[in-house]
């Protein structure tokens, strides 16, 4: 009987799994599944998110440098003149809908969990192998459309009166979910054969950002600043 090969993606989300559900089960992400969030919350998650996205979008240049073929490098250009040009403007229009101006959005301070955050993935883009550079930005993909899914099946029934609708039909669709689905694969392809030690520095950021992404809620859930 042959045995059917462990990928290491399955090794990264089976060592997150706890970290994940932990994220899965906080109660801003529950609130918004329920449609109960305060609305101030989501107002700030909002603004948080846009700046979050400004470097997130970075690191889809940074992997265009540190692609070693062609096709990942146009796969990654493809990526960052989406988000860039669509995905930005969408979550621009959508902010609008909560009375967030264009200028609130660009005037926003990242708060200091976001801070920390986009500046580890930035430092690992930079100085670290286009393997690193994924393993950083991975959890944010996965984990934003494993959520989305699992709050669209669990709410279901009230999904249509839902003030947060339309961000758990984006993060379930398909569409996004591809994102995550080819940086799971081109992870594994760089993977296949490398040592243990490359690997357990892979998972090592892998699991430090997908704690960051807990945080992340958290941080939007209390409202977080800068006063001392």
């Amino acid at each position: 009987m042959q045995v059917e090969k462990k990928l290491f993606t399955d090794r990264l989300y089976e060592n997150a799994k706890e970290i994940w559900e932990k994220s899965y089960r906080h109660p801003f992400v529950q609130e918004i599944g329920q449609g109960t969030l305060d609305e101030q919350k989501f107002i700030y998650y909002m603004k948080q998110d846009y700046v979050y996205l400004i470097d997130y979008v970075k690191l889809f240049a940074i992997g265009v440098q540190k692609a070693k073929d062609v096709e990942t490098m146009n796969r990654f250009a493809h990526l960052l003149h989406e988000h860039l040009h669509f995905e930005m403007e969408l979550h621009r229009q959508y902010a609008e809908e909560f009375g967030i101006s264009r200028q609130e959005l660009e005037d926003t301070e990242p708060a200091p969990v976001n801070l920390a955050y986009t500046r580890y993935m930035l430092n690992v883009a930079h100085n670290g192998t286009l393997a690193e550079l994924i393993s950083a930005l991975l959890p944010c993909a996965w984990h934003y459309s494993e959520t989305g899914r699992r709050l669209k099946e669990r709410y279901r029934e009230g999904l249509s009166l839902n003030p947060y609708k339309k961000w758990i039909e984006t993060y379930a669709s398909e569409q996004f979910g591809a994102l995550g689905e080819w940086l799971i694969q081109l992870l594994n392809d760089l993977t296949e054969g490398k040592p243990e030690r490359e690997l357990a520095e892979l998972e090592k950021h892998f699991i430090i950002t997908s704690k960051y992404e807990y945080l992340f809620w958290d941080m939007n859930y209390r409202l977080e600043n800068w006063e001392l």
